[in-house]
């Protein structure tokens, strides 16, 4: 796996040995910043934002925010072995100034209670057995932490059937290989 543009283009992201954590696909991550730079169905500027990436494993996707110019990125991952080589990526790519990292149960009702930020972009990208994304996303509409022009997206299998809250209109959705992309706000 790399880093498809900005500066720290073509640079190579450490990847776990075991099979626990999935990788965003190259083709699938480029899909999705495709759409972010040339959707007219929303309107969310890469440059300079705030961007929280949950479920992030070894941290590609937010690394890749970094890289095309996003300010800060928030990485949360609590598994022991993706987080050392999150670790080591962050350190290998000196972004430790640009980021932070959470190992707090996403799930838990004070989770990110003492956060100071709203993003602009909230990533998802839980495993594609997990069934509770619709708890997630009330969670986050109730944080407030998503700007009012802020998107989020989710990435999940093809095949999975989503119960979304009411809350989570969906702007956009795309289907890449096995994976399905969708592009939300909460309102």
């Amino acid at each position: 796996m790399r880093i498809i543009s900005g500066y720290l283009k073509g640079k190579k992201i450490l990847q776990p040995l075991d099979k626990t954590t999935r990788p965003l696909k190259d083709i699938t991550k480029e899909a999705i910043f495709n759409i972010i730079t040339h959707s007219n169905k929303f309107s969310v500027e890469l440059d300079n934002s705030k961007v929280l990436d949950l479920f992030c494993g070894v941290g590609s996707f937010g690394v890749e925010c970094l890289s095309r110019g996003a300010k800060y990125v928030t990485f949360v991952e609590n598994y022991s072995k993706t987080l050392n080589i999150l670790k080591q990526n962050i350190q290998n790519f000196k972004l430790k100034d640009k980021c932070e990292i959470i190992t707090d149960n996403i799930f838990d009702e004070s989770f990110l209670n003492n956060s100071t930020f709203k993003y602009e972009i909230i990533f998802l990208d839980p495993p594609y057995k997990e069934n509770k994304v619709s708890q997630l996303l009330s969670n986050l509409f109730l944080k407030e932490i998503l700007t009012d022009n802020g998107i989020i997206i989710l990435h999940r299998h093809k095949k999975s059937v989503e119960n979304f809250p009411l809350n989570f209109k969906i702007l956009e959705e795309k289907i890449y290989g096995l994976s399905k992309v969708y592009f939300g706000i909460l309102s």
